[in-house]
């Protein structure tokens, strides 16, 4: 066998393996654009590719980055996942509704959020 024809070989059988598949965070994240999206978060928020300009509330463009959340939660996924369902429970009177998402739904949102940087 030729080293010319082996390398063929080898170049066929990279080319035929499948792509890396994104990771559960990827997915979750994705799942969280496409739900912020129909949740209306963009009428409020600025969000990268969402909206530009809305200012009821603060940009999100780099909410990933932030160390709090609104000032009072460390900004975990699972405490932005609170904040998104229970707004009016950790801040009553904030501008901010709570919202009907589900917690599945919520934590999704947040897994998009942590990819603001």
């Amino acid at each position: 066998m030729t080293f010319a024809w082996r390398s063929a070989m080898a170049i066929v059988a990279v080319s035929a393996l499948p792509a890396t598949a994104p990771d559960a965070t990827q997915v979750a994240a994705a799942r969280g654009r496409d739900l912020a999206k129909s949740a209306g978060c963009a009428g409020c928020h600025t969000i990268p590719g969402l909206s530009r300009g809305a200012n009821v509330g603060p940009p999100l463009t780099t909410i990933g980055q932030r160390v709090y959340i609104a000032g009072l939660l460390p900004n975990t996924p699972a405490n932005m996942a609170r904040w998104l369902t229970e707004t009016q429970k950790i801040r009553p009177g904030d501008a901010m509704p709570s919202t009907a998402l589900e917690p599945e739904q919520a934590a999704d949102i947040a897994a998009f959020l942590a990819t603001l940087r």
